[in-house]
């Protein structure tokens, strides 16, 4: 299949149980990034809700609100609010039979308290403890139980801005009259207590669709992934439309494929089954550094394995890794004597006393009953320790820099998928486009540049 985008749904999808990302989706995102493929959300979470997300995972767009709202991390593709007239006939309907809404605008979802506690872990747990069998007129009395504590919001000041979706209290069974009540709206879920209500002819797929006249894609090479009613369309409606190990009924039955669930690592499983990224299970860890985990996957990459058993470097294998680092030591004392030559020379001469000291003060220490992989795993971890103080002390966030420079890294991979290396000095070389694609120092100063207005403005 020619792959051009994947899609993901966010709750019960991207999201585990917990409402974090699974590394091996990380990995599995910044694997079909490498091969050029488009990676998006597609959510009935509103913008404001998703953008960080988008920063987050480096995501180039998203389908919010069920189609209403599409921007990339840029620009605002598209949006399509609710008419007025249709926003006060719900708000109307829901004052008269006391249902309680949300409504959903650019800034984020207001409303219903009760249907925020709806979004949480507690409301969920709270609904796999209740039996199935629990009558309407108790799940009724508990509504009336919640609401003392989350009380309907007043919509004078929210009702101001565009709306693009609004969501309603509402079992399964009222959704005929639902239906009948507001024909001019499609009705969508993606929980059992609640609907959301968009404009008709709406809806994620063609949310998809717009984007791809956009970014050059169509339907056809598309992979989506859902877990709930309100993935339907999509799930239906593209190439390939997967659905999680933990979705609706109606939604496997609908799905090209099910995968794992979310909390089992479905979304890498799944992309791995159709070849389009690798995931190792069993032996191959993944840590709770994400960092560790990037160095990781460029080394797999330009090594061809990773170790994953702990294991002490031996000799010639230490001083080829305290090589590297010194190399960066020096580059770190030429940046520091800005251009003077007198001033580089002095600083190498000083560290080649401070290594000479650091000789001698280890020679003279008594020796410790230390192992070898212990010893050189507290030396590395100081070196990480002292790192990050450099940091501190030069005022800089490197989270952002790490990741420009993790990007330039993976960037030394050739179209073939493989690494090339200098057939004399086995360096490894880099594909004629990478100055203008992935060279990070312009990437980097651009980011230090915004890390010095950030702290001007907090300054002033």
């Amino acid at each position: 299949m020619d792959i051009k985008a994947v899609f993901f749904d966010l709750d019960g999808t991207l999201f585990t149980g917990t409402r974090g990302v699974a590394n091996s989706t990380k990995k599995a995102i910044e694997g079909l990034k490498r091969k050029g493929i488009l990676v998006g959300i597609a959510t009935g979470r509103g913008p404001a809700f998703v953008y960080p997300l988008l920063e987050d995972l480096k995501l180039d767009f998203a389908v919010t609100f069920n189609g209403q709202y599409i921007f990339t991390p840029k620009e605002v593709i598209y949006e399509n609010p609710i008419d007025e007239a249709v926003i006060r006939k719900i708000v109307t309907y829901a004052l008269e039979h006391h249902r309680d809404i949300s409504i959903g605008t650019a800034k984020g979802v207001n409303g219903s308290g009760l249907l925020k506690f709806g979004e949480t872990r507690t409301a969920g747990l709270l609904a796999k403890v209740l039996p199935k069998g629990t009558s309407d007129v108790a799940k009724t009395s508990m509504k009336h139980v919640f609401r003392r504590f989350f009380p309907q919001a007043d919509f004078t000041e929210i009702l101001k801005d565009p709306v693009y979706q609004m969501m309603m209290i509402a079992p399964k069974a009222d959704t005929p009259k639902f239906e009948k009540e507001f024909p001019e709206l499609q009705l969508t879920r993606s929980n059992p207590y609640s609907v959301d209500l968009i404009p008709k002819d709406a809806g994620k797929l063609k949310g998809i669709g717009l984007l791809g006249e956009k970014f050059d894609f169509n339907l056809e090479q598309v992979i989506c992934f859902g877990d709930s009613e309100n993935d339907l369309s999509m799930i239906n409606g593209v190439g390939l439309g997967i659905a999680m190990g933990n979705a609706q009924a109606v939604v496997k039955k609908e799905a090209d494929y099910v995968t794992d669930s979310n909390n089992s690592d479905g979304i890498a499983k799944a992309l791995d089954y159709y070849g389009l990224v690798e995931f190792v299970s069993g032996k191959d860890f993944l840590s709770k550094d994400d960092n560790f985990n990037k160095a990781k996957a460029f080394h797999k990459l330009m090594d061809g394995k990773t170790q994953q058993m702990p294991r002490a470097f031996p000799p010639m294998e230490a001083g080829f890794r305290a090589g590297f680092k010194v190399e960066e030591i020096v580059e770190f004392l030429y940046a520091a004597a800005d251009g003077n030559d007198d001033k580089f020379k002095g600083l190498v001469d000083q560290m080649h006393q401070s290594i000479d000291k650091a000789v001698t003060k280890i020679e003279s220490k008594p020796a410790k009953n230390t192992d070898m992989l212990t010893a050189e795993v507290d030396a590395l971890v100081d070196l990480l320790y002292f790192t990050y103080g450099s940091f501190v002390l030069a005022g800089v966030d490197p989270y952002e820099i790490f990741n420009a420079v993790h990007e330039a890294n993976m960037g030394k991979i050739f179209p073939d998928g493989h690494p090339h290396f200098d057939p004399e000095t086995h360096k490894v070389l880099k594909p004629s486009d990478w100055e203008a694609n992935f060279a990070p120092e312009g990437k980097i100063k651009k980011e230090l540049d915004r890390q010095i207005r950030v702290a001007e403005r907090k300054m002033k």
